[in-house]
């Protein structure tokens, strides 16, 4: 390459960072976010990539990830053969190093990434903060466990999709829970697949990911039938531009209560969980020896699910992780935000005025 050359090549990497840099530290308004790009670029984006991801019978990610890791190898193996010494072999590794990392940033932010950046539910809805409370969340743990116990014998008896399949009713479910938010547009949905991060996923205890290059909805293997609907609901609603995994769990629950009686079972399931825990132990007791044999016994496998496969030192490294990633995408309350789900349920309205829970 002449000497010409390499300046314009140089001042490309060094653009593309600046960019980066700029994407990642300039504020840009939430609503301009939404109105622009959640609403906008993204809802013609989603249909196409993820349209493009389904044809494939495995996670285009998984083959991103091991193609730039194979490359990334054979560059770096180049540039220690034949850059003369040690430090100038790692002088280009690192050049190379930032110049991909901000290339990568970039596409996550124009993919799906910029939906982190976009007006939260509980500023989006309606939203009373006095219908938060404890005997609020008392009552609406019971209410879970009235519909657990009613919902059951059906929800078994109807039977689960199979694990690779997209559940029609539940396309159905997050379509209507979209439309009454008023918040972005129908999507495509994404078929799940497996991933070879299919053991990290067990050991860490994550139940899914959705793949923010191709929009892919990636499910861990040993998620339980009757734990899918939700799970897959809740990545879906992801695909539908809901970053916030706190946003993300009340729309997937949303979607679940207008589907079919298997997947409204599944939502309440994962609603009760987040009750219960809001609640703490001593409120939670006596509300769950209200319980039905059939649903203890479902909550009971998920526990022993987690218990057999969750190795607790990776699963705290893996939260750790992640929760500066969710940070660093400006979400405050990191993986905390997962539990926001239990305030939405209880003090947001939908546009149309009406309550999620009595």
């Amino acid at each position: 390459m002449s000497t010409a050359g390499l300046k314009r090549f140089s001042r490309g990497r060094i653009l593309i960072v600046a960019v980066a840099v700029g994407a990642a530290l300039v504020p840009v308004s939430p609503k301009t976010v939404d109105r622009f790009y959640s609403a906008g670029l993204y809802t013609r984006l989603q249909p196409l990539l993820t349209s493009t991801s389904n044809l494939a019978p495995v996670a285009l990610f998984d083959l991103l990830v091991a193609g730039v890791i194979a490359v990334w190898l054979a560059l770096a193996w180049r540039d220690v053969r034949g850059a003369g010494s040690l430090s100038r072999a790692a002088f280009r590794v690192g050049i190379r190093a930032v110049t991909w990392a901000a290339v990568g940033y970039l596409a996550f932010l124009a993919g799906w990434g910029l939906n982190y950046r976009r007006v939260p539910l509980v500023e989006a809805l309606p939203f009373d903060a006095s219908r938060v409370t404890n005997d609020a969340a008392r009552r609406a743990a019971g209410l879970a466990v009235e519909r657990l116990n009613a919902l059951h014998r059906d929800a078994h008896a109807a039977g689960w999709p199979a694990a690779d399949a997209i559940d029609s009713d539940l396309v159905t479910g997050i379509h209507r829970a979209v439309a009454d938010l008023r918040r972005g547009a129908a999507i495509v949905p994404a078929r799940p697949k497996r991933t070879a991060l299919d053991a990290y996923f067990r050991r860490a205890g994550v139940d899914g990911m959705t793949d923010p290059i191709f929009l892919e909805t990636l499910v861990a293997s040993d998620v339980l039938p009757f734990e899918r609907p939700f799970v897959v609901a809740h990545e879906w609603s992801h695909l539908a531009g809901f970053a916030d995994e706190g946003d993300a769990n009340f729309v997937g629950w949303l979607a679940c209560m207008r589907s079919s009686i298997a997947a409204q079972y599944s939502g309440w399931l994962f609603l009760y969980s987040q009750l219960a825990q809001s609640i703490g132990a001593q409120d939670a007791a006596p509300i769950g020896e209200r319980l039905a044999d059939g649903p203890r016994a479902d909550l009971r496998a998920i526990r022993d699910r987690f218990v057999r496969h969750v190795n607790p030192r990776v699963a705290a490294a893996g939260w750790r992780a992640y929760d500066a990633y969710l940070r660093a995408n400006r979400i405050e309350a990191g993986t905390n935000s997962y539990a926001l789900v239990v305030r939405l349920a209880l003090g947001a309205r939908l546009p149309s005025g009406a309550p999620l829970l009595p």
